[in-house]
């Protein structure tokens, strides 16, 4: 069975720092993409980053391009994302989640890609 623990988030003040870590277990996590999302309060869950099985490629939402960082370590079985120049427009429920193709050479934006979710860190950015 597929589990997905997140850890990291927080309040932070606008402009801080935060990175998130995702364990995942059950799956040989080499052998697929990851990707984050988050999902803020009335809103749908959205795509925000996401990285292929080797870590050489990357794909980043607009909203976040230039200040979030996704990156693995296949030996720990762990995927981050380190997010800088924090904005109030950043908080939300962030998931990690697996994508469901295996190879994982290319990361995906969409959502039904993915099949293994975690349970979700809150970031809470304060202005």
């Amino acid at each position: 069975q597929v589990q997905l623990v997140e850890s990291g988030g927080g309040l932070v003040q606008a402009g801080d720092s935060l990175r998130l870590s995702c364990v995942a277990s059950g799956r040989t996590f080499s052998n697929y993409a990851m990707g984050w999302f988050r999902q803020a309060p009335g809103k749908e869950r959205e795509f925000v980053a996401a990285i292929n099985w080797g870590g050489g490629t990357t794909s980043y939402a607009n909203s976040v391009k230039g200040r979030f960082t996704i990156s693995r370590d296949n030996a720990k079985n762990t995927v981050y994302l380190q997010m800088n120049s924090l904005k109030p427009e950043d908080t939300a429920v962030y998931y990690c989640a697996v994508d469901k193709r295996w190879g994982g050479s290319s990361p995906t934006v969409h959502i039904y890609e993915y099949d293994y979710w975690g349970q979700g860190t809150q970031v809470t950015v304060s202005s």
